[in-house]
C-alpha cells in the first residue's frame, strides 16, 4: 500500500509537476527554442493520450497488474529525461503516424460531437425554460388563489381564478407588470 502511494506521488511529481515547470521555463525564455517547444508539446500530447488510454484500460485489469505503477513511472521518466528524450521517439515513430492516418476520421467525429453537443445544449435549455415557465404559472396560480377580497373576513363565495397567457414584460416607466392576467369573478 505504501509503495503504491509513493509510486503514485512520484509519478505525479515527475510526470506532471516537473515537466510542467520545464515547459514553463522553456516558454518564458527571452528567445524560446523551437526544438524545446516541439519536444514539450510532443510530451504533453503523449501524456494526454496515455492518460485517456489508461482511463479506458483501468476499467479492465491494467491497474491490478504487478508493478504497474512502477512501469508507468519508468515510462514517464523515459519520455522526458534529457538523456533519452523518449517523447520525440515515441511521438515520431508511433503516435504521429497513427494520428495522421486517422486525422480525417477524428476531425469528422469531433465535428459530429460538437453538433450533437450544441443540439443537446439547445434542447436542455428549451426544456429548462419551459420548466421555469411552468413553475412560474403554478406559483402565480397559487398566489392568486390565496388572495382574498378585502373585507370583513367573510368569504363571499366568489372565487378568483387567474390564468397566465403572456410572459412578464416591462412598461416604459420600468415598473414591473404582468400582462395577460384575466380575472373572472
Amino acid at each position: 500500500m505504501a509503495v503504491s502511494v509513493i509510486t503514485r506521488l512520484l509519478t505525479l511529481v515527475l510526470g506532471h509537476a516537473y515537466p510542467a515547470y520545464e515547459c514553463y521555463k522553456t516558454l518564458e525564455l527571452n528567445e524560446p527554442r523551437i526544438e524545446q517547444l516541439r519536444f514539450w508539446c510532443q510530451y504533453w500530447i503523449l501524456v494526454a493520450f496515455l492518460t485517456a488510454l489508461e482511463w479506458v484500460a483501468d476499467c479492465t485489469v491494467v491497474s491490478w497488474l504487478p508493478m504497474y505503477g512502477e512501469a508507468k513511472l519508468a515510462l514517464v521518466l523515459y519520455l522526458w529525461h534529457p538523456k533519452t528524450r523518449g517523447a520525440t521517439h515515441v511521438y515520431d515513430s508511433y503516435l504521429q503516424p497513427l494520428l495522421a492516418t486517422h486525422e480525417a476520421d477524428i476531425d469528422r467525429g469531433l465535428l459530429e460531437l460538437r453538433a450533437r453537443a450544441k443540439d443537446a445544449t439547445a434542447s436542455h435549455l428549451h426544456a429548462a425554460v419551459a420548466f421555469g415557465r411552468s413553475c412560474f404559472v403554478q406559483v402565480a396560480g397559487h398566489v392568486s388563489s390565496q388572495l382574498q377580497p378585502a373585507g370583513s373576513g367573510r368569504t363571499t363565495g366568489k372565487v378568483r381564478t387567474v390564468t397566465l397567457t403572456h410572459h412578464t414584460c416591462m412598461r416604459a416607466s420600468m415598473q414591473p407588470r404582468i400582462s395577460g392576467f384575466h380575472v373572472r369573478r
